[in-house]
């Protein structure tokens, strides 16, 4: 009993150090590995022991002392709960995920997906890719919760979405030195080779969680204009996300609204008309689309925002007078776009 409540209290105290001090940076692979096992130890004693009253009394007075002590040396310092127990690898991943000294290469190595999470040689487990295996967890409870709505981000893109907002907010809260937060957002870009189309559906969902306090609202903006600045990223969401979400986007974020708006029209003045196929062809390299998807997405880009529509046709028709005013099929892309659009 008495190694088992100093196991306890260690716990804590490493869950406190994981949200609030400067260590993790110096922590490695098998620091970490260390961390979640002793965050599973802990709930492995709960589902052994909370229904036995006399040692959850004991245990509720160990964390106690152990909470005293931590509050009067970490400002701010959170409890733990004895109900807190067993949920530890998610309060030590949550604190983990706010801590801005967490080091890029242990995020990456705690949510790569390429390899499944195995033991090690050694004492403790190997942590990569423990995160896809939360992430999975978690999204399980979205899908049967009866609360929960049901979208068309997915289960699992939600998740990642709060887990990548939880992260933005904790690299901004350091003050205005957002070179981190930009960092880190090129990291998890870089290690998405191959999986780019879930990676934009992360970044919609990180956009699409609320916002509730002036934190949520900074890493919002924060995250939208990384996103304009990274043009070809943006190309590639408007191309591979469905018309809905980027309805949705467009409807909650103006900047979205606007650079959306940007690339649509930039995508019609890059299309020539092919004689061979009859219809209009986008010749610019990068993300490949359609002229018949180029108007569903001017459609949904209306559905958000149906003040813009005006405007946008005001300045279409402007476009394709300029042409020559004709109303003959391929002959101007904004007057073919226009046509395509009021039917």
């Amino acid at each position: 009993m008495e190694a088992m409540l100093k196991n306890l209290a260690s716990t804590v105290e490493m869950l406190a150090v994981a949200a609030q001090s400067d260590a993790v940076k110096h922590w490695d692979k098998q620091t970490l590995s260390r961390a979640f096992h002793w965050a599973r130890y802990c709930e492995h004693v709960f589902s052994r022991f909370h229904n036995n009253a006399a040692i959850r009394r004991i245990m509720e007075k160990q964390l106690q002392l152990t909470n005293q002590t931590l509050r009067d040396t970490i400002p701010g310092y959170t409890e733990v709960s004895f109900s807190d127990l067993p949920r530890c690898q998610h309060l030590l991943l949550v604190r983990l995920l706010n801590n801005p000294e967490l080091p890029s290469s242990l995020m990456k190595m705690l949510f790569d997906t390429a390899r499944p999470v195995k033991t090690m040689h050694g004492e403790y487990e190997d942590v990569t890719g423990l995160c896809s295996h939360i992430v999975q967890c978690k999204s399980v409870y979205k899908v049967l919760s009866p609360l929960a709505d049901m979208s068309a981000l997915g289960a699992d893109a939600e998740v990642q979405g709060e887990m990548l907002m939880e992260r933005l907010e904790a690299l901004l809260n350091q003050g205005s030195e957002t070179c981190r937060a930009e960092h880190f957002l090129g990291s998890v870009l870089q290690g998405c080779e191959g999986a780019l189309q879930q990676f934009c559906v992360v970044i919609a969902a990180a956009l699409l969680t609320s916002k509730n306090c002036a934190a949520q609202t900074a890493a919002h903006d924060f995250l939208l204009d990384w996103l304009q600045k990274n043009h070809s990223l943006l190309q590639h969401m408007c191309s591979l996300l469905s018309p809905t979400l980027l309805r949705d986007l467009a409807k909650e974020h103006q900047k979205f609204r606007d650079a959306f708006c940007n690339v649509l029209k930039k995508w019609a003045s890059e299309m020539e008309y092919s004689l061979n196929d009859s219809e209009w062809v986008l010749t610019s390299t990068g993300p490949t689309v359609s002229f018949k998807k180029l108007t569903e997405l001017f459609l949904a880009l209306f559905e958000a925002s149906p003040s813009l529509k005006g405007g946008v046709e005001k300045e279409l028709n402007a476009l394709k007078i300029s042409d020559g005013d004709f109303d003959v099929t391929g002959l101007s892309v904004w007057g073919d776009l226009l046509s395509a659009l009021n039917t």
